[in-house]
Parts: C-alpha cells; structure tokens; sequence
C-alpha cells in the first residue's frame, strides 16, 4: 500500500488523535501558501497541496471545494493581516512624521515574512479572475483610505486630494519593499524603511496641518 493511500484524516497523528477542524484548516493553507508561491496559481495542483499536507485529496476537498477557494481563503487572510499592520502603524504615534515612518515600515514588515504571502497580493497570477481582482483592488483602497483620512483630517484637503496622497504614499511603500527584498539589500530592513519613510515625508510634510502655521492646502 503507498504512502498516500495509508493518509487518513489524522495524518501522521495516532488512530483516535483526530486534528481539530481549525488546525487541519491552518495547516491546508499552510501547504497552499507554499504551493502557490513556489508554483503560481496555475501550475499548482490540488495532488501536490495534499501530498505537501500529509493528507488524502478528499481530505482537503472536505475542506475547500476547490483551488480557487483555498486561493481566496489565503488572500483574505494574508489581506487582512496587511490592513492591521498599516492599522497599527497608524495608530501607534499621533506625531506624523512617525505615522508616515511606520506606514512604510509595515509594508516591509509584510514582504519580509515568513512565506513570502506578500507574493500573492501583489504578484497574483490570477488578476483575472474577477473574484481575485476584487480582493487585491479591495486591500489596496482599504490600507490607502486609512491613510487618506489621517492626512484629511490633519491639513484639511478635500478626500479626492487625500485619497490621491494615501494611494501614493501606500502604492510607494509596497514597490520600494518590494524591490529592497527582491535585490538581497545589505540595507538593514528597518534602515530601508526609514529611507524611503524620509522620502515621502518630504512631500507630504509640506502640506500644513489644520490650525497650523498657513493652513491653506497648496495652490493647485
């Protein structure tokens, strides 16, 4: 008998050791994330997801119905898990020149984990599924709006000007993290950060905040 006919619910656990539903889950995408990272969400297949688990096919379609929704459930996740980092960065200073410091540090907080997830939110091979591009378009306006209302409430511009400057500012940090994980940087990550913190502050610390010194929003 092969090694994927003796799997069984229980993995490698003892007969009656059976693994709870949300662990079993976890460890599903786990093998997903690893799958589509390495692969692409097309050259994935659902064989080598379950031999990657330690599980039986069946095992994972009691799970997910499917690729497309193992593909969905790793992209709420991994989304969610980028808005809180943006969230948190937001929320941990009211001084602004930090906030934008610790926004782009959490861009790189992201590309830097474990697993490489930031892969599939912004290196997706399946922009072209209309449930996948939804997700994606969906992360981006969330983490950039929560920008945008910082900086509408701090200088008085109109939301359509904060908007532009939270997509900006966000849209940045992604690329340049990006690309600083991509090149192998001998830069430290929090040293990189910081860099590209200093540049977007240069900008955006020219709009002056409401109560301030000229409180006018620059000419357009």
């Amino acid at each position: 008998m092969s090694l994927a006919d003796q799997r069984t619910e229980s993995g490698s656990r003892q007969p009656g050791q059976r693994m709870p539903r949300s662990a079993r889950r976890a460890q599903l995408l786990d093998a997903a994330q690893a799958a589509f990272v390495e692969s692409g969400y097309h050259a994935a297949a659902m064989d080598d997801i379950a031999d990657r688990a330690g599980v039986s096919k069946p095992v994972l379609y009691q799970h997910f119905p499917g690729k497309l929704e193992l593909y969905l459930a790793l992209l709420d996740k991994h989304s969610e898990a980028l808005e809180e980092l943006v969230r948190e960065a937001l929320a941990e200073t009211s001084d602004n020149k930090e906030r934008v410091y610790a926004t782009i540090n959490a861009y790189f907080d992201f590309v830097a984990r474990d697993g490489a997830a930031f892969r599939l939110i912004f290196e997706s091979d399946l922009t072209n599924e209309s449930l996948v591009r939804n997700r994606l378009d969906a992360v981006g306006l969330v983490c950039a709006e929560m920008v945008a209302e910082v900086i509408a409430e701090d200088t008085g511009l109109t939301d359509e000007d904060a908007s532009l400057l939270g997509m900006s500012l966000t849209g940045m940090a992604q690329v340049a993290a990006r690309h600083w994980l991509a090149q192998g940087s001998e830069v430290p990550k929090e040293e990189a950060a910081r860099l590209v913190g200093a540049l977007a502050w240069r900008g955006l610390g020219s709009f002056p905040k409401v109560g301030g010194e000229g409180t006018d929003a620059p000419a357009r």
